[in-house]
């Protein structure tokens, strides 16, 4: 056995990658990076090993060339304009082996400069790819999908093209229903890439529904509802991914408790009397401005609740050990949105500054920012359609 001496020689120069180890020890997102620190091929091997490929299998580097293909394909038709996919470097969108990307990215110097930042871009797609790929949530997709919205079919009816939301009870009927199947694959990798933790967070939007009344306080009464039959209540609400830019509660309790009596006695749906008082909340209320959302464009006004529910699988009884006894199917939590909007706040989400258009080129801007980084984006500025690459 190999003696063990305190030592710090090294085989080469006797350096510390300053950028790197800050960002290890201070927190610094892998999506803000703009370099790597690997040596040569074998450290990529290691780097690729620890991220959680085993390259002795087959299928390893097939599953690592499909993921940078997609990467290379979702630069060129999200982040560039069309026709100029030919910025992208040969070596970075055609390697002999897609590992070599990890040393790409990790090379500075003047003449290794761009194929270094767009080695980066790249693999920080890929890195997005990956974890959609082995995210154990998406892989029970089916099942979420259809728990979720067999406990919201029990409170949203429908009647023709007309939609209610009840708790068996009180019965509010609504102007538009939209339920949120799934996000596709390019819009959840949109989304995570420009995150400001990058992979650290789940997507919430996956499923959801958007519930739109004729008034605010119809949203209010909705909450009341959605709470009564139980799909909301302070267990299940993610406390801080709720957002709510529609409803002052403190003036919306004054003029409720001043139209009470009058709801109660309304032998009809009183959509008169609710636009009376929402009429007066306009003048009350205090706008509401609690958003974490930076893409969220001026004049969006909703309530949204992110609600955890508890999924059930089958396990896998391949898992199961011999003799041993499954007693309970397998859950976890799963988060999902509902959204509450009135008429007026709805038709502004239509067109303009908070439309669902213009807040995905607020994604793309962002999400092409963090993937390109300063540098990658002051190169791209300064080429033209007829300039010859290297």
């Amino acid at each position: 056995m190999t003696e063990l001496r305190a030592s710090l020689k090294s085989g080469g120069r006797f350096s510390l990658n300053w950028s790197y180890l800050n960002a290890i020890a201070n927190g610094v997102s892998a999506i803000d990076l703009g370099a790597l620190a690997l040596r040569n091929l074998h450290d990529a091997r290691q780097f690729v090993r620890e991220y959680g490929f085993d390259l002795e299998q087959p299928a390893a580097p097939a599953i690592i060339a499909r993921a940078h293909r997609e990467a290379v394909e979702f630069i060129a038709c999200t982040f560039l304009e069309p026709g100029r996919a030919d910025l992208i470097p040969d070596e970075v969108s055609h390697p002999d082996d897609p590992l070599q990307l990890l040393v790409y990215a990790s090379l500075r110097g003047h003449n290794v400069d761009v194929r270094r930042m767009w080695s980066c871009a790249v693999l920080k797609v890929m890195h997005g790819i990956f974890y959609i790929d082995n995210n154990l949530k998406l892989r029970h997709f089916h099942a979420i999908r259809e728990q979720v919205f067999a406990t919201l079919d029990e409170v949203i009816r429908h009647d023709g093209d007309r939609h209610f939301l009840t708790d068996g009870e009180v019965c509010l009927p609504m102007l538009h229903y939209e339920r949120k199947d799934n996000k596709g694959r390019k819009s959840i990798l949109l989304k995570l890439l420009q995150k400001a933790a990058y992979l650290a967070a789940d997507i919430f939007d996956h499923l959801g529904v958007r519930l739109v009344f004729a008034t605010r306080f119809e949203c209010l009464l909705a909450l009341r509802t959605l709470q009564r039959a139980h799909l909301l209540s302070v267990t299940n609400v993610d406390a801080e991914r709720t957002r709510n830019t529609l409803l002052d509660l403190e003036a919306a309790k004054q003029i409720f408790n001043k139209y009470r009596a009058q709801i109660e006695h309304s032998d009809d749906y009183p959509l008169a009397l609710l636009q009376t008082m929402d009429a007066e909340l306009a003048e009350l209320a205090q706008p509401q401005t609690r958003c974490d959302n930076p893409h969220s464009g001026s004049g969006f006004n909703s309530i949204q609740v992110t609600v955890r529910k508890m999924i059930h699988v089958q396990p896998d009884q391949a898992n199961v050990g011999a003799g041993a006894e499954q007693e309970y199917d397998v859950g976890f939590f799963f988060e999902y949105e509902i959204q509450l909007m009135d008429q007026a706040s709805y038709a502004r989400s239509l067109a303009g500054p908070a439309s669902h258009d213009a807040y995905k080129r607020r994604q793309v801007d962002t999400a092409r920012a963090r993937v390109f980084g300063r540098e990658l984006s002051r190169w791209i500025e300064g080429q033209h359609p007829m300039q010859i690459r290297n």
